[in-house]
């Protein structure tokens, strides 16, 4: 009840504290590399030679991925960042099941100076709207 009270009396602070944190998710978020849709990314495959990572496991990849798709599973990204080297000048678009391993992923790549988007919704988003994949090794 006490709570209640507090937050009609001090609905200006209230107000400032919920407009940080949502302020604070957005920033955290997009250091994590912007989100990009389906569409977009296929834009930048196409125009830009953007590069997929897939933070998959194998048997998810093996069973459909992007086409010319890079497998990193996400617990390997660290150590195995050096293999993205030459994609340094371009746009890395990161793709995992349903975009959770993408943000810390993606935050790794971005601090070590990769230009990086995050597949949203994940390769899930991308079978659902019937886009190609590639089975097998890739």
């Amino acid at each position: 009840m006490d709570f209640f009270v507090f937050i009609s009396e001090q609905w200006l602070l209230v107000s400032v504290l919920v407009a940080l944190i949502y302020t604070l998710a957005i920033t955290e978020r997009i250091k994590a590399g912007k989100p990009a849709s389906a569409h977009a990314a296929t834009q930048l495959i196409n125009s830009d030679g953007a590069r997929v990572v897939d933070l998959r496991d194998r048997s998810d990849f093996t069973a459909g991925h992007i086409v010319d798709a890079i497998h990193i599973p996400h617990g390997e990204i660290e150590g195995r960042m050096g293999e993205l080297a030459p994609y340094k000048e371009k746009t890395i678009i990161l793709a995992d099941k349903m975009g959770q391993h993408a943000g810390p992923a993606g935050r790794l790549l971005k601090k070590a100076g990769y230009n990086v988007r995050r597949l949203e919704g994940g390769m899930s988003e991308w079978a659902n709207q019937k886009l190609p994949l590639v089975k097998g090794k890739g």
